[in-house]
């Protein structure tokens, strides 16, 4: 998508693109949801959450661009800011190549922005790193307690972690993130539990005592689930969480 008329103000929906969009045009952003954390101090209005924006006031913000996520954001939310006459450009993340790319199409065809370093170092990061898929340990990652989910097949993280030399044990799952009792997950053939501090948060005192048996990784969510900013120092990031896990 190339767009033909200059982008003044943006709504994202996404807090991964409001990273984005922060570290190379922080003017633009005139709205953002609840859960956007990065950068701090954010000069933007808050519109609700990711699954309950108010769409009322994202009209009212006048915006050139809604930005959105197809696993994020809720069909009949962005709907109805059609139907309000926005333009919104929606993303799909479910490859770490996936993301770069999606990356270029909101900042620079969506945007209008030039290329941006912090993108070029990102994907440098991620390009040199030696390869490793498949042949590392195998690991059940939760993202979630009370039910337990998993990460399932098709999914960002688990391409970040494949590219890390880390499989996931469930890739193979017909869900994108399937409930799957406690007792089934630690019997699975699994070498190690990566828990992430997000969507649940996940810490020393909550996450790795139901797994006894298994060294617990607990990393970073941004960086394993975010794709923006954050990417250009994911894997060492990662990489250091994950070799503390034995």
């Amino acid at each position: 998508m190339t767009r033909h008329r200059p982008v003044r103000r943006v709504v994202s929906l996404v807090p991964s693109l409001t990273e984005a969009v922060a570290a190379s045009a922080p003017e633009l952003l005139v709205g953002v949801t609840d859960w956007c954390s990065h950068p701090a101090g954010l000069d933007a209005a808050r519109i609700g959450g990711t699954k309950n924006p108010d769409t009322a006031a994202i009209a009212a913000l006048a915006p050139d661009l809604v930005l959105a996520n197809e696993e994020e954001n809720r069909p009949p939310d962005l709907d109805a800011l059609r139907a309000a006459g926005l333009d919104v450009l929606v993303t799909e993340v479910r490859t770490l190549d996936q993301a770069f790319g999606e990356l270029r199409r909101v900042l620079v065809d969506g945007c209008g922005l030039p290329r941006l370093a912090w993108l070029d170092a990102a994907e440098a990061a991620w390009r040199d790193l030696p390869v490793r898929r498949g042949d590392g340990r195998a690991a059940v990652v939760p993202v979630w307690r009370r039910p337990w989910m998993v990460l399932g097949r098709d999914t960002f993280a688990g391409d970040v972690l494949a590219r890390l030399g880390v499989r996931n044990v469930y890739v193979g799952c017909a869900e994108r993130y399937p409930k799957i009792a406690l007792a089934e997950l630690n019997a699975a053939p699994a070498d190690l539990v990566v828990l992430p501090d997000e969507p649940y948060r996940f810490t020393a005192d909550d996450g790795p005592e139901a797994f006894p048996d298994l060294p617990a990784a607990l990393v970073s969510g941004r960086h394993l689930t975010w794709y923006g900013p954050s990417l250009a120092e994911a894997p060492d990031v990662l990489a250091k969480a994950l070799a503390a896990a034995r």
